[in-house]
């Protein structure tokens, strides 16, 4: 009689037991979450740059491997320079609230190493080397003098095809002249902005370059020819060479577009790769510069170099106005009207909207990368000069993104007066910390934009998001007239336009079907857009030069 007693003691000890073990449970599992340390961003190493910073070359395995800068430079190692407040100072450096791994944006919670996550390379790597038969530079004919026309990138490409084309006509390369007449009025010279000694011996085996032309030829008759734009090989070799019958001398009055962009013979474009990704290193300076600028951004965690060429130029020669005051649209018809070598006068702002052709204003971009999924703690560089309108313009994504960076932020007044005043060298800073940014987004397909793709395809096919402006501004006048809301609608269908438009490999795009003349050329992809297949192969049993890789 006594079994109904012992077996309720039995259930009694059973549920206590249970309690216990639940109890018990739930300690372990809330020590546990106490013991990790959660950060905004994984913890992201600043490595070291080679001293001094230099962007990759192939012999370098196309990864910076960070070097801590030689004491002799003298630039300071901080990482966050005593101006910036305690809101712009980084993570770890602050102590504002950390939150988790998981960003939440317009789409839901999306999964960190999404957004960061590089495509994948497809194993194409570097081939540049020369083939067998490639020799060193024939006995010269004569001197090539080049006068560079445009902005940094402009002359980066030109400098580049000019190294090609003395190649070609069995020229002595001198070292080009920089453009100091342009908008920018920029009086820097070639060693002010590259090393120009790592130039000169770089290319030792491909052309002879020389810094400044023999005194003996300084009052010799001199050509001076306006090389047809995307010419080949057969003009530069039966027309150009032929002057060399006549003259000492050839200068090249203007370098952008030169050479074409296809159809040239292999070791002539792996020459053109060589020279941009190797020779054309920037000055020892700049590069210690830049590469203080990475760190200091790298100490936010993964990050994004956001090209906005929302300056006063670009809006002036392109003839965008929306979202701009009357005043505003004035003073840039104005600017436009007053630069003679600018020779499209009359533009319709809304029709080159509509086509695409303008670029993303703060207020869209801002709209742009929430769609992408990108959470408001995101660190951002801004790599771009003086934003027209300045706060004006800036206020809606700025408090969408509070995190906005640039080099005037990051760095003191003192350590950027050496470049201030110099257009070029403040662009080559924000050049070198888009090529190595986590994501790089152009807000325009401007010169920088696709020199800093280029490069970072070269390097591996690194995130780069390349926003289709024609397919956003449908979105952007929906939302604008309220006849759509931001949200998980305008984000999937953000995220769907821009699924293979993030740097994966992809063979250089040819001219438009239809078009003849001077515009098929101008509708081709240009050469340092995307190097690939001239300078990237596949890798085919761990070989990587030219005759053993291949393309599939």
């Amino acid at each position: 009689m006594q079994w109904p007693w012992r077996r309720r003691k039995v259930v009694v000890v059973v549920v206590v037991l249970r309690k216990l073990l639940t109890c018990a449970i739930c300690v372990i599992a809330l020590m546990g979450l106490l013991s990790v340390r959660v950060h905004v961003f994984p913890s992201s190493k600043v490595s070291d740059l080679t001293d001094p910073y230099k962007l990759p070359t192939v012999t370098q395995q196309h990864e910076l491997n960070y070097q801590k800068l030689s004491a002799e430079k003298k630039w300071t190692q901080e990482l966050t320079p005593p101006h910036l407040s305690k809101e712009q100072a980084p993570p770890h450096l602050s102590k504002a609230p950390l939150s988790s791994h998981k960003l939440n944006g317009a789409n839901g919670s999306l999964d960190f190493e999404k957004l960061w996550k590089q495509p994948s390379n497809r194993d194409f790597v570097p081939c540049v080397q020369p083939g067998s038969n490639y020799t060193a530079p024939d006995e010269s004919r004569g001197y090539l003098l080049v006068h560079t026309n445009g902005g940094l990138n402009q002359m980066r490409a030109g400098i580049c095809d000019m190294v090609a084309v003395a190649r070609i006509i069995n020229a002595t390369l001198v070292v080009p002249e920089l453009d100091k007449r342009s908008f920018w009025q920029d009086t820097s010279n070639f060693s002010d902005v590259f090393d120009e000694d790592h130039f000169i011996n770089a290319l030792a085996n491909d052309v002879n370059v020389i810094k400044k032309l023999p005194k003996d030829l300084s009052s010799a008759t001199k050509v001076v020819m306006h090389f047809r734009s995307w010419s080949g090989l057969e003009y530069y070799r039966d027309e150009i060479a032929s002057l060399w019958e006549e003259f000492q001398v050839i200068r090249a009055a203007k370098s952008d577009s030169r050479l074409a962009n296809n159809h040239l013979p292999p070791d002539i474009q792996k020459l053109r790769c060589r020279a941009c990704y190797e020779a054309l290193r920037f000055s020892p300076k700049i590069e210690a510069m830049g590469k203080l600028l990475v760190d200091r951004m790298r100490a936010y965690g993964p990050f994004i170099a956001l090209h906005l060429r929302y300056e006063k130029d670009m809006l002036a020669f392109s003839g965008c106005t929306h979202g701009l005051s009357d005043v505003e649209a004035e003073e840039l018809r104005t600017i436009r009207e007053n630069t003679a070598y600018w020779k499209i006068k009359d533009i319709n702002a809304t029709e080159q909207r509509s086509r695409g052709y303008c670029p993303l204003t703060p207020t869209e971009v801002g709209i742009f990368l929430t769609g992408l999924g990108y959470p408001s703690n995101t660190p951002i560089y801004i790599a771009a000069g003086e934003i027209y309108g300045g706060d004006t313009h800036m206020a809606d994504l700025r408090s969408r993104y509070p995190i906005l960076m640039s080099k005037e932020k990051l760095a003191s007044v003192e350590e950027l007066e050496p470049f201030t005043n110099h257009a070029s060298q403040m662009a080559a800073l924000d050049y070198i910390v888009s090529v190595e940014s986590d994501v790089f987004i152009p807000s325009y397909s401007g010169n920088m934009a696709r020199a800093v793709e280029g490069h970072r395809r070269f390097l591996g096919h690194r995130k780069t998001i390349s926003p289709d402006r024609k397919a956003l501004v449908r979105l952007f006048d929906k939302i604008e007239k309220g006849l759509l809301m931001e949200g998980r609608k305008v984000s999937n269908r953000i995220s769907e336009i821009h699924k293979k438009l993030q740097g994966s490999p992809r063979r250089r795009r040819g001219p438009v079907s239809g078009t003849k003349g001077m515009d098929r050329f101008r509708s081709e992809e240009a050469f340092y857009v995307n190097p690939l297949p001239d300078c990237l192969c596949k890798r085919v049993s761990g070989n990587v030069n030219a005759s053993t890789a291949s393309m599939r």
